[in-house]
């Protein structure tokens, strides 16, 4: 029994996995010897004056990556032997195309075993490795990337940006406010007094470079007042 070959399917609008462009999934030849995810954060960086480096504030998550290199043969292929392989590369070049209901290139799933990978396919190189006689190629290289899709609704269930219970700390860098503050923390800028409270700042707009506030989870409760903040 031979192993499960990789798999690209098309999501459509109603979160469906149909064929491909009226064809059956594309399965591929060959399986990959090898795949590679990658994945970054992005940090912003601020210089502070006596420190012997500088401060790193959390942006944002980076984009992943799947990268692969895909065979395509027919010269030893029987039920394609010697036919132009790229008529089977032009299908998997074709998902870089525009879909005429998205205005933009289809969304993906890459499904090998356990991997199932949400995507679109963002750079296709490809190299043909062996002629027949016609003139014609029979084997091809595919190298392949895809850039991964996040499910919106799904990703910010699974991170409450409502509540700065992750980062009990904030290195204020240039420019910024507490209101700007606010809104990366919380996702609002009015909600400033819970940090100005928590860090006794009596003017709300004397802050500076370097200075380390303390962010307070939601809901707050104001030590003097008792008023809960939510």
């Amino acid at each position: 029994m031979g192993l499960t070959k990789a798999t690209i399917l098309v999501e459509r609008l109603d979160d469906l996995l149909v064929e491909v462009l009226d064809d059956p999934p594309f399965i591929v030849q060959f399986n990959p010897e090898e795949y590679t995810i990658n994945q970054d954060n992005n940090f912003a960086s601020q210089a502070i004056p006596g420190l012997s480096a500088p401060q790193l504030q959390f942006v944002s998550g980076g984009m992943r990556t799947l990268e692969a290199e895909l065979f395509f043969d027919t010269y030893d292929t029987p039920d394609l032997q010697k036919d132009d392989v790229r008529k089977i590369t032009n299908r998997f070049i074709k998902l870089m195309e525009i879909d005429p209901d998205l205005h933009a290139p289809p969304v993906l799933r890459f499904i090998w075993a356990e991997l199932n990978f949400r995507c679109v396919l963002a750079r296709a190189s490809q190299k043909f490795i062996m002629f027949g006689t016609h003139g014609a190629p029979v084997r091809a290289r595919v190298t392949a990337t895809f850039n991964e899709i996040l499910d919106l609704e799904r990703e910010a269930r699974k991170i409450n940006k409502q509540s700065a219970d992750v980062a009990k700390a904030h290195t204020v860098l240039e420019g910024e406010t507490l209101l700007s503050i606010a809104a990366l923390r919380y996702g609002n800028p009015e909600m400033w007094r819970p940090i100005a409270i928590a860090n006794n700042l009596d003017d709300p707009v004397a802050i500076g470079a370097g200075q380390l506030l303390r962010i307070p989870p939601l809901p707050f409760t104001d030590p003097a007042s008792g008023e809960v903040v939510r």
